[in-house]
């Protein structure tokens, strides 16, 4: 099998820690990837943490990436509009290659026109001046990654970890994201529609957080949860419970319940040949029918078109 070969655009002003994640977390999926760095002329980069680095490759890579990364640099430094070398590189992108973007790097995709009346995110700090140069794209600041098929954006920093393991289990199915992110020391699976973090109040205690109920949510899916439930569990109210939860994960308590199911079942819709029914059971949905229902809103899928797509091997016990 030929290796994927992710291509990553550096830009001067690059964020150096951003530049790394495709490569550290790509390459932690196993030899699947080649990834590979470039810039505009495949001359050395300055970065914005006061030193050069200097990419393996110039942008005659884009022309046989399968997949093409844009690294974050300041939004002054890029500009509503296109440096002419940096339109010239990606005028080499092939038409239907999936094109990312981490962090700022929405802005290069903004200004090259691939996300015109699309769905997109980028930094929270950044957004306003998003807004401003590019007011017909659909920015949505509060998310950690959109997919839109053949382009992607995510927010900053970590997201573009989460962007990276999204498109590994994208790739290569659950089993093989999840070892990426353990090698990675990073979160298995965070749904792209979950909150970025902006500036919500940290709790002043471990007293005050609700991760214990989290936790005993995670061990208890099959169960019925309830916010009163998990609120008598650390000793709050529900209101209060209710507020704190969403302050330490920028989700209701029953959005991240309902995620958390859902990424449990598509486990097991991969890694198992558990019927619909009993993988309904054993994350928490009353019926199969729940299930579905959930997963055609969350994924526009079923859950026997998810198996056959990530499991082409298996025969669902169905």
């Amino acid at each position: 099998m030929s290796l994927h070969r992710v291509a990553v655009l550096a830009l001067d002003g690059v964020f150096p820690f951003e530049l790394g994640i495709p490569a550290r977390v790509f390459g932690a999926a196993g030899d699947a990837y080649e990834v590979l760095v470039c810039s505009v002329d495949g001359g050395p980069v300055e970065t914005n943490a006061g030193f050069a680095v200097m990419p393996g490759h110039g942008p005659e890579v884009l022309e046989s990436a399968d997949t093409v990364v844009i690294a974050p640099s300041h939004p002054q430094r890029l500009g509503p509009r296109l440096a002419d070398p940096v339109a010239a590189a990606l005028e080499r992108v092939r038409p239907g290659t999936r094109i990312a973007s981490i962090c700022t790097g929405a802005f290069v995709l903004a200004a090259a026109g691939l996300l015109d009346r699309r769905p997109a995110t980028t930094h929270w700090e950044a957004a306003a001046q998003f807004r401003a140069w590019f007011p017909h794209i659909k920015l949505d600041e509060d998310v950690l990654f959109v997919d839109d098929g053949d382009v992607l954006t995510s927010a900053g920093a970590s997201a573009g970890v989460d962007l990276c393991l999204h498109l590994i289990r994208l790739d290569l199915g659950t089993e093989i994201a999840n070892r990426a992110a353990r090698r990675c020391v990073a979160p298995p699976f965070r749904d792209g529609g979950q909150a970025q973090y902006v500036e919500r109040p940290v709790p002043e205690d471990a007293a005050s957080s609700t991760a214990a109920a989290r936790q005993w949510a995670l061990e208890n899916m099959a169960a019925t949860l309830s916010v009163p439930q998990l609120a008598e569990l650390v000793h709050m109210s529900p209101r209060t419970f209710a507020r704190r939860f969403r302050d330490e994960t920028g989700l209701p308590p029953h959005r991240w319940i309902t995620q958390q199911r859902l990424q449990r079942a598509r486990h097991l819709l991969e890694s198992s040949t558990l019927s619909v029914d009993e993988i309904a059971l054993d994350v928490g949905f009353a019926t199969a029918t729940s299930l579905r229902q959930h997963m055609n809103a969350d994924l526009g899928v079923t859950p026997q078109s998810y198996r056959r797509t990530f499991r082409k091997e298996l025969k669902p016990a169905e």
